[in-house]
Order: C-alpha cells, then structure tokens, then sequence
C-alpha cells in the first residue's frame, strides 16, 4: 500500500469526523450523502473496506509518523552532543 502524506491523511480524517457530527446532529439527505462520500475517501486513502478498519488503519499510519519524527529528533539530539 501507497502510505499516504500524513496531512492528506489529517485532512481526510477531520473531513470525515466532520460529516459524522453533522450527520449524527441533523441527518438529512446532505450529510448522509457527506459522510458516505468522506468514508469512502477514508477507506480508499487506507486501503481499508469498512470506516471502522480504515480508521484502526489511519491510527496506525499516525503512529508511524510520530514514530518517524521521534526517530529523527533523537538523531539530532546525539548530533548536536
């Protein structure tokens, strides 16, 4: 799987969390049609087939970039002693 930038992958996230609350408030045509768009972005971003997988599978993805900034500032830190 192509992994994703991680603020492409913000973004689709807060899209998504966005379309749920507005959606889950007032449910109209609109928003369920909003979040069914936004779940499949979600999904086709992850590589997942369900918003409950695609979600575990963005909270990973948020793992190894954090790990990856750590990695980094850690080897700046021995670096710079």
């Amino acid at each position: 799987m192509i992994m994703p930038a991680e603020k492409e992958l913000r973004a689709v996230l807060a899209r998504f969390a966005q379309a749920r609350i507005e959606h889950d408030v007032l449910p109209t045509g609109r928003t369920s049609r909003a979040l069914e768009d936004a779940t499949y972005t979600l999904c086709v971003i992850t590589g997942s087939r369900t918003a409950e997988q695609a979600l575990r599978a963005a909270d990973v993805l948020l793992d190894q970039y954090t790990a990856g900034r750590d990695g980094l500032r850690r080897e700046d830190e021995t670096l710079a002693a």
